[in-house]
């Protein structure tokens, strides 16, 4: 069992969602990133999407396209984000990365060295979000060979045969863009992304993680009820664009934990109605 379908396990047995905060490698500057994968730690999250650098983020909205500029200011690629994972696995064997980014980088490492780099560096999902499936089984065998998750986007938009195919090929969990559009927008509409959930849980058995829109502990603790995960990512890089660098650090430790708090407070009130039923 890696560590992605491990810690979901957990999480259910203690009837728990999880919550996944995104960052850009290099955000605001790279020798923070370790320092803001510990903290996101520290806070609550379960596992870390960790944004590679691309310059025509076309799924991103203006936050994180921001973030993406800012690291590549350094000049961060592939092969840095890679040495900043090693680099958190020094001290942090258990909790679960994931690189979330676009083909054109990983093409030019190589498909093969890159599954290989990544996984001695401690990567354990990647999301590309410009490979359908339809078009990289080869792609999914050599992430499955090295034992890396590969991690799939759903939208309100996607058709049945496409839930179907990610089925055969997700591991981990899938990622479901709670609304049409980039990430960071704000019209998220819970009884949509109700209702397409129930569509996709009857085609797809790993957990289902919702992201897009949610901005606050009140958006969080509502997608939790109707999750497994939920991911934070434009939120977070507002307060990293937003934080003095000597506030950073405990700024993100209260925007996380405040998160943290709102998910857990749906898994006590759950687990509080099942003990009431239980008392009938």
């Amino acid at each position: 069992m890696n560590r992605i379908t491990s810690t979901f396990s957990i999480l259910k047995a203690q009837n728990k969602k999880a919550l996944i905060p995104f960052i850009t490698a290099g955000d605001p500057e790279p020798e923070m990133t370790v320092m803001l994968m510990h903290a996101l730690v520290q806070a609550g999250a379960d596992i870390i999407e960790l944004g590679v650098p691309f310059s025509d983020p076309m799924a991103d909205g203006p936050t994180i396209q921001r973030s993406s500029e800012r690291a590549l200011h350094y000049h961060i690629g592939l092969a840095d984000v890679l040495t900043m994972v090693a680099e958190f696995r020094k001290t942090d064997s258990v909790t679960p990365v994931v690189l979330m980014g676009y083909a054109n980088p990983v093409e030019a490492m190589g498909h093969g060295n890159f599954a290989l780099t990544a996984k001695e560096a401690g990567v354990d999902g990647v999301l590309i979000v410009d490979y359908p499936p339809e078009e990289c089984e080869k792609w999914v065998q050599q992430l499955q060979e090295q034992k890396i998750d590969p991690i799939f986007l759903l939208s309100p938009t996607t058709p049945k045969r496409r839930v179907e195919k990610v089925a055969k090929l997700a591991k981990g969990y899938v990622y479901y863009v709670s609304l049409k559009g980039v990430t960071g927008a704000s019209h998220l509409n819970l009884v949509d992304v109700s209702n397409k959930l129930a569509e996709v849980r009857s085609l797809i058995s790993i957990p289902i993680g919702v992201g897009f829109g949610i901005r606050d502990s009140v958006a969080a603790r509502a997608v939790s009820e109707l999750a497994d995960a939920v991911v934070v990512g434009s939120r977070i890089i507002e307060e990293i664009e937003n934080s003095t660098r000597s506030a950073l650090l405990d700024n993100i430790n209260d925007l996380v934990k405040s998160l943290r708090v709102a998910l857990d407070e749906v898994n006590s009130a759950n687990s509080s109605q099942i003990v009431n039923a239980g008392k009938l």
